[in-house]
C-alpha cells in the first residue's frame, strides 16, 4: 500500500499536518531519527535510511527544518525519492524568501530550486510566519521590564490553517508553485507584543527599535507578507487568548 511520508512530522507544523492528512484518508509515515509509532527511521542530513523510508511513499510532504540550513537534507531526500519513483513532493516555504537576504531564507530559495529541478512532480506552498514566531522573540525578553520589537509589520497565520492547506495540496495533483497564504490581518510588531502581554496579564512597556541593514529593510518593506485579504481566519488576539487559557490550565 502506498503511503504519504511526512518529514518533520513531529514538529509544530508536522503534528497538525499529519492529523489533517489522516483525516483525509492518507496512510501516513513520519520520517524520524528515532523509532516510534507511525515512524520510519532515517536521517536527512546523514543520508541514512532514506531509500527504505521512501520505498512505499507515493507522496512526500517535506516539512523538516533545522532552522539553519536545509538544502543538503532536501537534496538527499529528493535523490532517494527519485530513485523510488515518488509521484508528488509537497514543500512548505516562506513568503518573501527571494526578497529578504536572511541566511535561512536564502537556503529556502535553494531548496525550492532543488525541488523544481528534481524531475519529481511537486507543489510548493509559501506561508507567512506562524502566530508563534513573534511570541518566541517576545518571550526571550520575559525577564526584562521592557519588550523591544522591530519597526516592522506582521501578517501571522495559525499553524493549523497551514497544515490543512498542505493536506489539501497533498491530496490533489502536483500544482507547482501555488498561491501564498497569509494571516487575516496586518499588525505592527508593537501591536502584536501588546496583544500578547494583555492576554497574559503582563503590564509591560513595548518599545520599537529602528534598526538598519538589508534584512530589516526587507521586512520593513513588507516582502514577508501576502497582503489582504489573507487566507487565514484566526487572528493573533484569538491565538493569544487561546494560549493564555492553555497556560492557566483548566
Amino acid at each position: 500500500m502506498s503511503t504519504t511520508l511526512v518529514t518533520g512530522g513531529t514538529g509544530g507544523l508536522g503534528r497538525p499536518t499529519v492529523e489533517a492528512l489522516r483525516s483525509r484518508g492518507h496512510e501516513v509515515d513520519i520520517l524520524s531519527r528515532h523509532p516510534g509509532a507511525m515512524r520510519v527511521t532515517g536521517d536527512l542530513d546523514r543520508d541514512s535510511g532514506l531509500e527504505a523510508a521512501v520505498a512505499s511513499a507515493a507522496t512526500i510532504v517535506h516539512l523538516a527544518t533545522n532552522r539553519r540550513r536545509d538544502c543538503h537534507g532536501t537534496e538527499n531526500l529528493l535523490r532517494a525519492a527519485a530513485n523510488a519513483g515518488v509521484e508528488h513532493v509537497v514543500y512548505v516555504s516562506i513568503v518573501g524568501v527571494e526578497d529578504i537576504p536572511y541566511f535561512y531564507y536564502r537556503d529556502k530559495v535553494r531548496c525550492e530550486a532543488v525541488i523544481e529541478g528534481s524531475g519529481i512532480p511537486f507543489t510548493i506552498l509559501r506561508a507567512t510566519q506562524f502566530h508563534s514566531f513573534p511570541v518566541e522573540l517576545i518571550e526571550l525578553q520575559h525577564r526584562l521590564a521592557t519588550t523591544r520589537v522591530l519597526d516592522i509589520s506582521l501578517q501571522t497565520i495559525a499553524v493549523a490553517e497551514v497544515a490543512e492547506r498542505l493536506a489539501e495540496l497533498a491530496s490533489e495533483s502536483p500544482a507547482g508553485r501555488v498561491e501564498d497564504v497569509g494571516g487575516p490581518e496586518i499588525l505592527s510588531f508593537a501591536e502584536v507584543a501588546e496583544i500578547w502581554h494583555r492576554a497574559h496579564g503582563a503590564a509591560k512597556t513595548v518599545r520599537t527599535l529602528h534598526l538598519g541593514g538589508r534584512t530589516v529593510r526587507g521586512f520593513r518593506a513588507g516582502h514577508h507578507m501576502t497582503g489582504l485579504p489573507g487566507f487565514g481566519r484566526e487572528t493573533f488576539a484569538e491565538f493569544a487568548a487561546r494560549a493564555a487559557r492553555a497556560s492557566n490550565g483548566p
